[in-house]
């Protein structure tokens, strides 16, 4: 058991637009949580302190649902940075990039993960997916059991996506032939793991879902196969869609159909399915968004970044279409800050609405329940008794909120500037105590990385410079 003892401020937000997502005045003050196993057992002042219970003192912290990562590629932060793509656009980044992952191997896909989800727990993240696409030749270990493994000595919940990609640059397409697989093999493969890992239990630890790259990287042919065997398999779906403009002109090129019709075709829609980015949707493609129930994972450091463009969230919400929030690929960020994310989220969409185009609260909801919702999970993403016990504690009694209280919820995305947690609970353990991982070597991590990344940096002739 764990007791969360005399909360500053107990923040409930809710998914959803306009009044919906709620307002400082569904917060709690000096109330007491009772984590009894891997729920939430009481939310109420004054609980008395059961025997043999951990009690943290948050009486200088905003509790709040951990926030849900819904996008992220963790074998890309070992390629943060390089200086010759640091300007430039997806496709071009994409094809300098891919002879560096070229590279990748077993060691650098634990560590990578290793790096990506104690940078997500440190910075509020209790679920996260990853879309690994990459299988380069010669790859032996079960890689979605080097990243589950990870997963679990970082204590994150984990959703990741066994992705894929078979068009290589002689069918037309961007990678080079080292790292694309053929489509038997895809399927075979896909399937052995949704057996393995897939759980479909609502509290599960781990999910799978099939992740096809994206439109320009596999047949359609692969998409109808990924959908079927998902769903005989009760397991999501997922890829990039309507990223740039340049993959429309591709699509139109390559399939005489835009990207969302392609999908629509391939049965690639509805509420099981999500993608990426979703930034170039038009009017009508939005409507088909909310008549289906797809999903999509906002990506506002990445669209940035890379000058993609700005995603419509404002008019997603307002016609209901899930939105979750993600940080992406650690190349195209380039970090794995989740409550840094959300900031982006609340800034950009006002760049593109005006000052009133998104709330705080709109943007902490889609931050935490939608992004769940998402990813296939109802019990978590929520602060109330009998959720699944996912918790994030930021401390706001420090220098950069001083002044900010007056809405300490919001004081998280409006101030501040260190995004990481005090405290950190995920299926009612901690995994961050103090500010630190309590279950792996922090230091370990970066030294691993960083040897990782020397590696793969070398092989393609950059100099490291460290």
């Amino acid at each position: 058991m764990i007791l969360l003892k005399n909360c500053f401020r107990v923040v409930r937000p809710r998914y959803g637009a306009g009044n919906a997502a709620g307002s400082a005045s569904d917060d709690l003050s000096g109330v007491d949580i009772l984590i009894d196993g891997k729920r939430i057992k009481k939310i109420a002042a004054g609980i008395q302190r059961p025997a043999g219970c951990v009690v943290i003192d948050a009486s200088r912290h905003v509790v709040m649902p951990g926030l849900v990562n819904t996008h992220h590629h963790f074998y890309q932060t070992l390629t943060r940075n390089i200086p010759a793509v640091q300007d430039a656009k997806l496709f071009n980044w994409l094809v300098y990039l891919y002879d560096v992952w070229r590279h990748v191997d077993e060691e650098a896909v634990y560590w990578s993960s290793m790096l990506a989800m104690a940078e997500l727990a440190k910075t509020g993240c209790t679920l996260t997916t990853d879309h690994h696409y990459l299988y380069p030749q010669g790859f032996k270990e079960d890689l979605p059991g080097l990243q589950f493994s990870a997963a679990s000595q970082i204590g994150l919940r984990f959703a990741p996506t066994r992705g894929s990609m078979s068009r290589s640059k002689k069918d037309g397409g961007l990678p080079p032939d080292t790292v694309v697989q053929d489509e038997d093999t895809i399927l075979a493969e896909s399937e052995a793991a949704l057996q393995k890992y897939h759980d479909k239990s609502p509290d599960a630890m781990r999910k799978l879902a099939l992740a096809p790259c994206s439109p320009f990287s596999v047949s359609e042919k692969s998409m109808r196969d990924a959908a079927d065997l998902a769903r005989r398999y009760g397991a999501r779906l997922h890829t990039h869609l309507a990223e740039t403009i340049d993959e429309d002109k591709f699509c139109v090129e390559m399939y005489q159909r835009r990207p969302l019709k392609v999908m629509e075709d391939c049965g690639f829609t509805g509420p099981d399915v999500w993608y990426a980015h979703g930034i170039h949707f038009n009017d009508d493609e939005l409507e088909v968004l909310a008549r289906t129930g797809t999903g999509v994972a906002h990506c506002p450091s990445s669209n940035m970044r890379l000058g993609s463009g700005i995603c419509r969230v404002r008019e997603m919400l307002d016609k209901g279409i899930a939105v979750g929030l993600a940080v992406d690929g650690s190349a195209s960020n380039d970090s794995s800050d989740m409550l840094g994310e959300a900031r982006q989220a609340l800034l950009l969409q006002r760049v593109r609405y005006g000052s009133a185009g998104i709330t705080a609260r709109e943007v902490l909801g889609l931050a935490t329940e939608g992004g769940a919702r998402i990813l296939g999970y109802e019990q978590t993403g929520r602060m109330e008794e009998g959720a699944l016990a996912d918790l994030a504690l930021f401390d706001v009694m420090q220098m950069e909120y001083a002044g900010a209280l007056s809405d300490p919820a919001a004081a998280l995305l409006f101030s501040g500037y260190n995004h990481g947690v005090d405290h950190l609970i995920v299926n009612g353990n901690i995994v961050v105590k103090d500010r630190r991982l309590t279950g792996a070597d922090e230091e370990m991590i970066r030294q691993e990385a960083n040897r990782c990344a020397r590696r793969l940096l070398e092989k393609k002739g950059i100099k490291a410079g460290w």
